[in-house]
């Protein structure tokens, strides 16, 4: 049962979240990012090159087993979860920014992803030559994470009144099925679940740590306002899970439950780590006036 779940679960979890997103997203959400450059290129910097090497000097300092190496790395490639902007909406974030580095990253993943995929999976199982994403792959990918989001804009963009309907449906959809897959995954490695809490829980905290940090702390250094670099921190604190678990665990990608662990760990983490960070860093008020927001945007779950 197991296996047919995650083969035919995995898949449908993200296409949902990835629908759900595009009925949140515009084309003027796109051409958003020229409006805070600095904040934007800081952020795509930390979240493409920066958490990636981050998290290959983590897995060595906490010497992970190869393929929950492989996963944890994963992980740093993806983009931000659209979770996100619902953390920088409750603590007073820019979720403008929020919205807008959410839908480059996610068409800036199907670049990336395969090449930390492959690059890691070459560093840690050069054993396994047959682990890896190839062009069918990532083709794959690409239909899992572009054509939803594009699909979204399209009904939010003739049919307003049917994405506005969709909105609430999808997102609880999106949480169920989630929290379902996840449930999925952990019990794939019962039998080695607390060895793989024990191995690899300490590297996701500290991994979720540092991702919290730099996102907020490397625009505040540049000079980036308080509210944008709140927005900037939860993007990439708060990972897209969904993605890193189907790459990981569907059998026609990755295949494999273990890498898929330190995905659904982090998605248990990164919402203690968040409150936590939300409650420290993001109450503080600031006399600067804030850059205008525009119309709230419908959050999924990621």
């Amino acid at each position: 049962m197991l296996p047919t779940l995650i083969l035919v679960g995995l898949p449908v979890a993200l296409v949902i979240i990835m629908l759900g997103l595009g009925l949140g997203l515009t084309v003027e959400d796109f051409r958003r990012v020229g409006r805070y450059p600095k904040a934007a290129v800081i952020a795509l910097v930390c979240q493409l090159l920066i958490l990636p090497a981050v998290c290959f000097g983590l897995v060595l300092a906490f010497g992970l087993e190869p393929h929950l190496a492989v996963g944890l790395l994963l992980l740093a490639a993806s983009p931000g979860g659209p979770t996100a902007n619902l953390y920088s909406h409750l603590f007073g974030g820019h979720v403008a920014l929020n919205v807008a580095l959410t839908a480059v990253n996610s068409l800036i993943v199907v670049v990336t992803l395969p090449i930390v995929a492959n690059l890691s999976a070459g560093y840690f199982l050069p054993d396994s030559p047959e682990i890896g994403l190839q062009w069918t792959e990532v083709s794959q990918v690409f239909a899992l994470v572009i054509v939803p989001v594009i699909a979204g804009m399209l009904v939010r963009a003739r049919l307003p009144r049917v994405a506005r309907r969709l909105d609430r449906p999808v997102r609880v959809l999106s949480i169920v099925v989630l929290l379902v897959i996840v449930a999925a995954v952990l019990a794939g490695s019962a039998s080695k679940l607390g060895g793989y809490f024990a191995a690899v829980g300490l590297a996701v905290l500290a991994f979720n740590l540092i991702s919290l940090l730099v996102g907020y702390g490397a625009p505040r250094l540049a000079g980036v306002e308080h509210r944008l670099a709140t927005a900037a921190g939860f993007e990439i604190g708060i990972h897209n899970t969904a993605l890193t678990l189907t790459v990981a665990a569907s059998p026609a990608l990755m295949n494999s439950v273990e890498m898929a662990v330190p995905a659904a760990v982090y998605g248990i983490v990164m919402h203690c780590t968040a409150l936590t960070f939300g409650l420290l860093y993001t109450r503080r008020r600031v006399a600067a006036p804030a850059p205008p927001e525009p119309e709230p945007v419908p959050v999924q779950a990621g």
